[in-house]
């Protein structure tokens, strides 16, 4: 197996329900905040947030991104992923280029055409709709061209000729730029062929803990074959530098009582099917709990999981911070080092 980069990924659940930890939008984001740091001190290798619009849930995701990198120096930190059916391009590459600098260049920007939503076409509401013929799949994958172009730092903008402040020679970019940030966009796909297609604009890949069912086979090696395919029409674009590829997975070590009151039961140790919408068939990803020793065997049967660069872990992030740096520690010492991730 490759040495792995491992990092967390919270979707930043809350509920005012008095068995959550989290219990408001308030303390989804301090938290957020709080596991971030804690998985820095413990050696891990990235915070990574999940956006859902109109849902308990981490949602605005520049804020919190500015707010890790200023408190923290080592650990990357991303997002897996935004729904770029919601977003403005330019804005965005404004936010995320501030977001970035002040990470000290550390941001993992993950995006994807977005899944299923608590609301019928919640991008509408955001002023977003596709052009005639488009379905907004497209839209989204137009916006993410945009976004790919402007991060390039390339002037475009036509300059007032009469500005009320001075302006470099030639057309405008948008400002702040990072550099070094466009190489460090990722591309959640749950289909070989949008991973082809994110190979050839030289976008990584992220690939979640779901992929549409292409093939019936076992969800881990679908997932195989899908960074293999992802790999391939890198190799062909022709482009310079290596790409990476992430994985996302529910492990949890029981080292202790409260792993095994959690998570000791099983019932989540093989793969489901599910149906995303009326057509779509979908295949997800078994969850891990066992034992460190049985986890490093089972562990090592997972295809997608070796033939990745970086490893996320979905964390209960209503279980509150000192549980998840428990579980990211576990993890770290007692799994990690008998598969050579460490």
């Amino acid at each position: 197996m490759r040495v792995k980069k491992i990092g967390f990924l919270s979707f930043g659940h809350w509920t005012p329900s008095p068995s959550s930890a989290t219990r408001s939008a308030s303390d989804a984001l301090l938290q957020s905040i709080e596991l971030a740091e804690a998985a820095e001190e413990l050696g891990a290798d990235g915070a990574y947030f999940r956006v859902h619009h109109f849902a308990r849930q981490l949602a605005s995701p520049f804020p919190l991104l500015a707010a890790v990198g200023a408190r923290t120096s080592r650990i990357e930190i991303g997002t897996a992923v935004i729904d770029m059916r919601y977003e403005n391009p330019l804005y965005m590459a404004e936010d995320a280029g501030a977001a970035d600098l002040i990470a000290g260049g550390r941001l993992q920007l993950g995006i994807s055409r977005g899944s299923p939503e608590q609301v019928i076409d919640g991008y509408r509401y955001f002023g977003h709709a596709p052009a005639e013929g488009e379905t907004d799949a497209d839209m989204a994958r137009v916006t993410t061209e945009q976004l790919l172009e402007v991060l390039r730092g390339q002037g475009f903008a036509q300059p007032n000729p009469r500005p009320m402040f001075p302006n470099p020679p030639g057309l405008l970019r948008v400002e702040p730029h990072s550099a070094g940030l466009r190489e460090r966009i990722w591309w959640g796909s749950a289909t070989n062929a949008t991973a082809q297609w994110a190979a050839r604009l030289g976008m990584n890949l992220q690939s979640s803990t779901l992929k549409f069912d292409e093939s019936g086979k076992p969800f881990h090696i679908q997932q195989a074959e899908q960074i293999e395919a992802f790999r391939e029409a890198w190799r062909e674009a022709g482009h310079e530098h290596e790409p990476r590829v992430s994985v996302s997975r529910s492990i949890f070590a029981l080292v202790d009582q409260r792993d095994r009151a959690y998570f000791g039961r099983g019932g989540d140790d093989e793969d489901q099917i599910g149906m995303i919408d009326a057509q779509t068939r979908a295949i997800f990803g078994r969850s891990y709990a066992a034992e460190p020793d049985v986890l490093i065997e089972q562990l090592r049967e997972d295809e997608a999981i070796a033939a990745a660069d970086t490893l996320l872990l979905t964390v209960p992030n209503q279980l509150g911070v000192d549980y998840n740096a428990h579980v990211l520690q576990a993890l770290l010492e007692h799994v990690a080092p008998g598969l050579g991730w460490r």
